[in-house]
């Protein structure tokens, strides 16, 4: 195995300077072997079995970079390159990412590790690597043409630092970083802390993943990079619903969950069921004497936001983007409200010429779902997911977390739907019903309007039929 000093001599780092630099054909042969994942499963958490002893997180729908130690010094590789990624059964997209995957594998460490990562580029164009959030040497922190040369396709460089502090990082590109970010390139960063810590509690369950966003047309496998705002899919580490993975946790588990936002908007994160406490920031953890409960949480863009709560109520429990239309898939957006509108009778007309012609929308979009009308292929519907009760109507940044007495502590397996103790469950009524009370006023006013207002028009709503007549 290498030693430090001639490890920097090959890769042409006098004395050991702290700046990412390309390593040399020599070095090359004393890289670590990269490690590939091509499963878009939540795989199981990566126990140490050098270094300090920590408790491994969990990847949504992702994994954990296997490492070797050199010398005490923990080594990684990563890969930039092209990527297919399965975003939902029967859906892939051609992204950019990180051995094998979008987003690449989480990174793992200890308070006070020194940390050398292997940068090899198989992109089409140069790229860098930013470790977010970190304090490093400027030279290590990644800004392609500020604090280092741009990493060239084909070249390899070498970045090394202490992890300093605990808590949750991300990392991404900053070279090109609109197309390489909206390609998916990406990942997380945990640096766990080396003692018991005051403000970071212990858990029993630890999950993390990345909120990133895509413009893919139906039908079509690449994102559009030059998108700003309109994105068309919301997803969870490159997963939207129904293919994002359940949290599967046992009865009273302390849980913590680190959500990281690498997209162009906020989000505000949702759990049903439960409060929470917000216990770290990508600043790190946040003092005690700072939180309060809450049930939601919204993540700014470029944020880290860890949550904890004790898993207290057994059930299937959403958990969720608040943002509507970020629980939806691919879809158009420049759609007139049809709500109410009768098509009865040019539906009529429009089969005779179209005779597979549908009306959409005028009873709202659970249509959708209801009709099953057909898509292109490699497309998502725009919203779906079959639950115990029917469709859940989801799509994008939707999951359930399952809490059951029965999970085995480490049992990360999906329990399956829960079964509720009777009488617990919302049903029909069919006795009588007393009239309901309804809002009769509009209320006063502080002074007379100068122009009258014009005569009251009272929208008709056509109620909700079947689709007989369509």
């Amino acid at each position: 195995m290498t030693s430090r000093r001639e490890f920097f001599k090959y890769a042409g780092i006098a004395g050991g300077a702290v700046a990412a630099t390309a390593v040399s054909r020599v070095a090359m042969a004393a890289l670590p072997e990269p490690v590939i994942q091509s499963s878009p499963q939540t795989m199981a958490p990566l126990v140490p079995n050098n270094g300090q002893p920590y408790n491994p997180v969990v990847t949504l729908n992702g994994w954990t970079l296997p490492w070797r130690m050199n010398q005490g010094v923990k080594e990684f590789h990563l890969v930039a390159e092209p990527v297919v990624r399965e975003m939902a059964p029967g859906f892939k997209a051609h992204l950019w990412g990180y051995n094998g995957q979008s987003p690449g594998p989480t990174i793992e460490v200890v308070e006070g590790d020194r940390v050398r990562i292997f940068v090899t580029n198989k992109l089409p164009e140069h790229t860098s690597i930013h470790w977010h959030g970190q304090r490093l040497p400027s030279g290590m922190d990644g800004v392609a043409g500020l604090t280092q040369p741009a990493i060239q396709p084909g070249k390899t460089f070498v970045y090394e630092f202490v992890a300093r502090r605990p808590g949750t990082f991300m990392y991404h590109p900053h070279a090109d970083e609109m197309t390489q970010m909206a390609m998916g390139m990406m990942g997380f960063w945990v640096t766990h802390p080396k003692s018991k810590h005051p403000m970071i509690d212990e858990v029993q369950r630890d999950f993390c993943f990345l909120l990133n966003a895509f413009d893919i047309d139906p039908g079509s496998y690449t994102p559009k990079t030059m998108t700003m705002l309109d994105f068309n899919l919301w997803a969870w580490n490159s997963r939207i619903f129904p293919g994002i993975d359940t949290l599967n946790v046992r009865l009273n588990d302390k849980v913590r969950i680190r959500v990281g936002n690498l997209t162009m908007t906020n989000h505000p994160i949702h759990v049903h069921g439960h409060e929470f406490t917000v216990t770290g920031t990508d600043g790190g953890p946040t003092p005690k004497t700072t939180r309060w409960p809450e049930v939601t949480t919204d993540i700014a863009v470029g944020q880290m936001r860890q949550i904890e709560f004790v898993a207290d109520e057994e059930g299937d429990w959403a958990f969720h983007c608040h943002k509507s239309h970020h629980t939806m898939n691919a879809m158009g957006h420049a759609m007139p409200n049809l709500i109410g509108v009768d098509h009865r009778g040019v539906a009529k007309k429009i089969n005779k010429l179209i005779p597979d012609y549908m009306v959409m929308g005028e009873r709202g979009m659970a249509d959708m779902t209801e009709m099953e009308m057909p898509i292109p292929d490699n497309t998502a519907p725009m919203m779906t997911g079959e639950g115990p009760f029917g469709s859940v109507e989801m799509g994008g940044m939707f999951s359930v977390l399952k809490v059951r007495k029965d999970q085995k502590p480490g049992n990360y397996k999906d329990p399956g739907w829960f079964k509720h103790p009777k009488g617990t469950v919302a049903h029909e009524y069919t006795g009588p019903l007393a009239e309901p009370a309804r809002f009769k006023s509009e209320g006063g006013q502080s002074m007379p309007r100068v122009q009258k207002s014009s005569p009251v028009t009272e929208v008709q709503i056509r109620k909700p039929t079947s689709h007989n007549g369509h």
